[in-house]
């Protein structure tokens, strides 16, 4: 797979570049990114995909200093620079999501369109009721449940893995606590910027989703000016692997549509 390795910010970030057209940023969710899913083709047919690991996943270094979603927010805007991009569109899931509307609440100029799959990262809630359940907390059958419309999907044959594999797993999900645990999937301060993002945004949701309820999706959408909901049927929290071909569709739509229609 076309993966390469580029320094930015004492960062060396893992980077996926395919496709041909316009440019899409792409920020993966809480398991990492994986090329060989099928959206990854699919998306690929309609643009040139831009997919880095995070920092502390995959194969990207995690430096001392960055401590919070917030810090990474930077790196990649200094990413868009390093590439020589002005104006991208953006798609992000999960996790990715708290990082894609950090991003756009500090430069809102440089997307043009933004796609959040059941993004996390803002308190909408009461505060004495955590919005996303603790993952965390909860054995893998349990967490299955959550995460997909088909449980089976969630298992996960660790036999089945390389010890390369594996390590890079129990790395991801180290990284994720140590980047969401305190305060747990939100940052208290985005909320009250979000108000900066002046794109079109469309906010996706499986419709079997158990970590990001359809009210959470569309109280964090109406902190933005400009966004709007659509559901995928018979998916969970991770359409984009349930559920390739809608996921993909409904981006498409959304990215080729005229601005205001």
């Amino acid at each position: 797979m076309p993966s390469s390795t580029i320094a930015v910010a004492d960062t060396d970030l893992e980077m996926f570049d395919a496709g041909d057209g316009a440019p899409v940023l792409f920020l993966h969710g809480c398991d990492g990114f994986d090329p060989g899913h099928r959206y990854v083709a699919r998306l690929c047919e309609k643009a040139r995909l831009l997919a880095p690991s995070h920092p502390g996943f995959g194969r990207s270094t995690l430096p001392d200093w960055i401590t919070e979603v917030d810090d990474i927010a930077y790196i990649y805007l200094a990413l868009l620079d390093h590439l020589q991009l002005d104006v991208v569109d953006m798609v992000a899931c999960s996790f990715g999501g708290w990082i894609a509307a950090e991003m756009a609440t500090k430069a809102p100029r440089r997307f043009r369109k933004i796609v959040l799959s059941a993004p996390v990262g803002v308190k909408t809630g009461p505060t004495d009721h955590l919005d996303i359940p603790d993952i965390f907390a909860m054995p893998e059958e349990q967490l299955a449940a959550l995460m997909f419309h088909d449980p089976a999907k969630g298992r996960l044959d660790v036999a089945a893995l390389s010890d390369e594999q594996l390590a890079i797993r129990l790395r991801n999900r180290e990284s994720l606590a140590l980047l969401t645990w305190e305060p747990y999937m939100h940052n208290p301060k985005l909320r009250h910027r979000l108000h900066r993002v002046d794109c079109p945004v469309l906010f996706l949701r499986g419709a079997s989703d158990g970590l990001v309820s359809d009210d959470y999706l569309r109280r964090y959408a109406a902190l933005l000016p400009d966004a709007r909901c659509d559901s995928i049927p018979a998916a969970g929290h991770a359409s984009e692997i349930e559920q390739p071909d809608a996921f993909v569709a409904r981006i498409a739509a959304f990215l080729a549509a005229s601005t205001g229609a």
